[in-house]
């Protein structure tokens, strides 16, 4: 019973919750919906919940550069703009190059793709940690600005190339799981080996919380801020491979297009406070996971154009409203449990405001 009251204040359980009850849905609707059979052309497995971890590979790697973003208590805008500059990359890369079953031409076009990606990610960095700029207002500048450095790596034009080794990457599949679907997986378990078997995860989650008295205890949040960024945006550029791997096309007005939304979903989803500190890597994860049944439901419902918005945004208030532990208590006829009051505000990163004893406490 202990163990169920714990699971009902995680909020990435509620995502867990929720991803049951959108199967259920589409379950109902067909109840073929969830059965796995074989192509007979390639002998892949297919299915919809295949073609649903497919379409999760990008969320997740957004999500997860996003959540640690978040957690400084920042947030990138541009990382929508980061995926379709690396597809653009990519694209023009294989297509210059032109031999369709070259591996190292793959790899070329991956390496340039994030090196790309990389270096405006530290240019975020630099312009949020070193100038001061607020994270809205450089991750906006650089979301505008990534999508005309897509239209000029491509000419302004849909590009496409040819390439049997890159096009496996999301059509490809490892144990009848789809490629890009396990690459990511096998990177979130990396990237969380390195935050929680080293220093820097709790480095992140103090700036977070305190970046002043943080700076008083020997932590230099500005590298820390600077990396922060670069990784959000190579988690990106990766999104982008996966997705214009599907088809083998990038799109510099679609590839991405509102990505940062459905990122900063599936971080709040699964747990992270927009208000900077502890982070969950898990439930960022769970989240992208929803935010992927969710789209793959829409679809599968016939949900007009016109009302898709407001039919994902029904669902995520009640899967928030479902995490609220005071809504919770009203529901099932409990008081909501006493809170310790909040301490003072702390001052936003890079606004530069005097260390105060609250502060330092």
């Amino acid at each position: 019973m202990k163990r169920l009251k714990t699971a009902l204040r995680t909020p990435w359980f509620w995502g867990i919750v929720g991803i049951f009850l959108l199967l259920l849905v589409n379950t109902l609707k067909d109840p073929a919906y969830l059965a796995i059979g074989v192509n007979p052309t390639t002998g892949l497995l297919t299915g919809n919940l295949l073609d649903i971890l497919r379409v999760s590979a990008p969320i997740i790697l957004i999500a997860l550069g996003m959540t640690f973003v978040i957690a400084t208590e920042g947030i990138d805008l541009s990382v929508g703009s980061m995926m379709a500059v690396g597809g653009a990359v990519a694209m023009e890369t294989l297509s210059n190059i032109g031999d369709p079953t070259s591996v190292g031409a793959m790899l070329t076009a991956i390496a340039l793709a994030i090196l790309l990606a990389v270096l405006l990610g530290a240019v975020n960095g630099v312009l949020v940690a070193v100038v001061g700029l607020q994270p809205f207002i450089s991750t906006l500048v650089m979301m505008l600005a990534g999508r005309g450095i897509a239209r000029v790596i491509t000419g302004g034009q849909n590009t496409n190339a040819t390439n049997e080794p890159f096009r496996q990457l999301a059509n490809g599949q490892i144990l009848g799981l789809p490629t890009s679907f396990v690459l990511a997986i096998v990177i979130v378990l990396l990237i969380a080996l390195l935050m929680r078997r080293t220093a820097l995860g709790l480095m992140i989650e103090s700036i977070g919380i305190n970046p002043h008295a943080s700076r008083l205890a020997g932590i230099r949040p500005r590298p820390i801020l600077i990396a922060v960024y670069v990784l959000s945006a190579g988690l990106a550029a990766v999104g982008g491979l996966f997705s214009v791997s599907e088809v083998m096309t990038v799109s510099v007005s679609g590839t991405g297009n509102q990505m940062e939304l459905d990122a900063i979903l599936a971080v709040v989803i699964g747990g992270t406070s927009l208000a900077g500190g502890k982070f969950s890597i898990f439930g960022s994860t769970v989240g992208a996971l929803l935010i992927a049944t969710l789209n793959k439901t829409v679809l599968f419902l016939g949900v007009p154009s016109a009302a898709t918005p407001a039919f994902k945004a029904l669902v995520i208030i009640a899967l928030v409203l479902l995490q609220s532990e005071r809504i919770r208590s009203w529901a099932f006829g409990r008081k909501p449990s006493a809170r310790k009051p909040s301490g003072p505000e702390r001052p936003a990163v890079g606004t530069g405001n005097p260390v105060t004893k609250e502060a330092v406490a």
